[in-house]
C-alpha cells in the first residue's frame, strides 16, 4: 500500500476507515482483538478479522491526530479537488434543515458529569421553490475540516461537495403527510455518510432524518461552530452503545411528534421549513442504518414499536436484540462477502423475524460500499496515494455510481412496499436490471 498522504500504510488505511486495524497494518494477525469488533457466533465478543465488524466503519481512535490549526481556515485554494456526489434520482427537489435537539431526560454517557444528551440531526424532504435556498454542504465547515484533517487532508486540498438539499426550502405539501425514515450510521462515523441515500429517498417523497450520535461520532458541529468529537471510552460494551443509539432514535421520533403538533423542538428555536408541521406522518416510520447503525435498527425496533419497518446495510448484530422475536418487516442488505451463511448474528435474527423478511446481497460490494465513502474515496485516491487495486480491495469491484444506484433502488422498493403499500417486483426475486443482486434463501 502506498503511504503518501499519512506516512505509513497502516496509518493511511486507518485514517480512511478502510477496514485495516493497526495490528493488521503491522503484519500481526493474532493477539488481543480490537475492542469494537464482534465474532459472528458470539456477537458481543471482539473479532478484528471480520471484515464487516463495526471496528472497520471509521477505525475509531486511530485517525491522524488533528492539530487545531487545521480547523482555522475553510477556504479552498483554486487548485483544490472538488468532490462531487451522486445526484438524487427521484422526481422531487430536495430541501434540508439541521436541528439541535437536547434530551433533558437522559445524561450523555460519554462525557463526565451529568450533561443532558444532545444531538444534531438533518431532515431531508421533498421541496418546492428551491430558488434562493442555498445547497447544504455535505458537512459543515468546522466538522468538515476536522473530517478532512483526520484523513491527512485539508480544505485547501479538497472541497467537500454540496448536497442536493436546499436549506429551508418549503416542503412540498401537495404530497400530503410524508412517511418518515431514520438513518443511523457506522461506529464513530458521521450522519453525512448516509447522504447519498438520504437525499435520494427524500427526492422520492420521504422525510429522512439522519442522526449524529454525539461523542460516538468522530465529529459533530453544533451551533456557534462548537465541535464535539468522539469521547467514547475504549472498550465500551457494544450492547450499551446500541442501547444509547436506540434511545437517541426514540427521542428523535418524539421530537418529530412535537413538530407534527406545530411545535419546534430545536433548542435555539431555529426556523423550520414552511409546511413541515403538516407533513410529518408519525404513523409511517421506517429506519435504516449502515454497519453498527444497521445493528441499531433492530435494537431500536425492539425499543420503539412505532418503527414499522427496518433495513440493515451490512451491519453485524450483537447483544440480545437479535434473539428476540420481531414481527415487523425487515431487510438484510449485505456486501459481496457477507450474509447470514457466514454471520451467526444474521442467522439468529433471521430465525426470529416473524413478519415479512428479505435478504439480498450486492455482489462486488464491500463493507464500506454502503457509506458515502463509496463515491468519495475513489475521487480522493490520487491525494491519498491509493491505487486502483487498493481501492478494489477495500471498496470492492463494483463501480461506485452503480453501487449507489442499486442500493437506492432496493431501499426504495422495500420502504415503498412496507410504508406506502406499493408492491415492487424487485423484491420478488432476481431482476435482469440488477444482476449484481442475489437473494439469500
Amino acid at each position: 500500500m502506498i503511504a503518501r498522504a499519512v506516512g505509513s500504510a497502516g496509518a493511511l488505511a486507518v485514517a480512511l476507515g478502510v477496514g485495516i486495524t493497526p495490528a493488521m497494518a503491522a503484519g500481526k494477525t493474532s493477539g488481543k482483538p480490537a475492542a469494537t469488533g464482534f465474532s459472528p457466533d458470539k456477537p458481543d465478543r471482539p473479532d478484528q478479522h471480520t471484515p464487516w465488524a463495526p471496528e472497520n466503519d471509521e477505525a475509531p481512535l486511530h485517525h491522524k491526530p488533528v492539530h487545531p490549526d487545521a480547523l482555522a481556515s475553510g477556504r479552498t485554494a483554486p487548485t483544490g479537488l472538488q468532490l462531487n456526489m451522486p445526484a438524487p434520482t427521484g422526481q422531487y427537489s430536495v430541501g434540508m434543515v439541521g436541528l439541535h435537539l437536547v434530551d433533558k431526560s437522559r445524561t450523555d454517557p460519554y462525557v463526565p458529569g451529568s450533561k443532558p444528551r444532545e444531538l444534531m440531526v438533518s431532515l431531508w424532504y421533498p421541496a418546492t421553490a428551491t430558488s434562493g435556498h442555498y445547497q447544504a454542504p455535505w458537512m459543515p465547515s468546522v466538522s468538515g475540516a476536522h473530517f478532512l484533517a483526520s484523513r491527512g487532508l485539508s480544505p485547501q486540498q479538497v472541497t467537500l461537495p454540496r448536497t442536493a438539499g436546499h436549506v429551508l426550502a418549503p416542503v412540498n405539501t401537495k404530497l400530503g403527510k410524508l412517511p418518515v425514515l431514520l438513518y443511523s450510521t457506522g461506529l464513530h462515523s458521521d450522519r453525512a455518510m448516509g447522504t447519498a441515500l438520504a437525499q435520494d429517498l427524500a427526492s422520492r417523497g420521504y422525510l429522512v432524518v439522519t442522526v449524529d450520535h454525539t461523542h460516538d461520532a468522530n465529529e459533530v458541529q453544533f451551533p456557534g461552530n462548537r465541535l464535539e468529537v468522539n469521547t467514547m471510552p475504549a472498550g465500551s460494551h457494544s450492547s450499551d452503545t446500541l442501547k444509547v443509539r436506540a434511545a437517541d432514535i426514540r427521542f428523535v421520533i418524539n421530537q418529530l411528534g412535537t413538530i407534527s403538533r406545530g411545535g419546534n423542538p430545536d433548542v435555539g428555536h431555529a426556523t423550520l421549513p414552511s409546511g413541515l408541521s403538516t407533513s410529518v406522518d408519525t404513523s409511517r416510520i421506517g429506519m435504516f442504518g449502515w454497519s453498527l447503525g444497521g445493528a441499531a435498527v433492530d435494537t431500536a425496533m425492539q425499543l420503539d414499536h412505532r418503527i414499522a419497518a427496518g433495513a440493515n446495510l451490512d451491519g453485524q448484530f450483537f447483544g440480545t436484540a437479535p434473539s428476540k422475536d420481531l414481527d415487523r418487516p425487515f431487510m438484510l442488505f449485505s456486501s459481496g462477502t457477507h450474509n447470514r451463511n457466514n454471520d451467526g448474528s444474521w442467522r439468529t435474527l433471521w430465525s426470529h423475524l416473524k413478519g415479512y423478511r428479505v435478504d439480498v446481497q450486492l455482489h462486488g460490494a464491500a463493507h464500506l460500499s454502503f457509506s458515502d465513502n463509496e463515491w468519495m474515496v475513489p475521487q480522493e485516491a490520487g491525494l491519498l496515494g491509493l491505487s486502483q487495486a487498493q481501492l478494489q480491495q477495500q471498496y470492492g469491484t463494483i463501480d461506485p455510481n452503480r453501487a449507489v444506484a442499486v442500493q437506492r433502488a432496493y431501499l426504495a422498493a422495500f420502504f415503498d412496499q412496507e410504508l406506502r403499500h406499493r408492491h415492487s417486483t424487485l423484491l420478488d426475486g432476481p431482476d435482469n436490471r440488477y444482476p449484481e443482486i442475489s437473494f439469500v434463501r
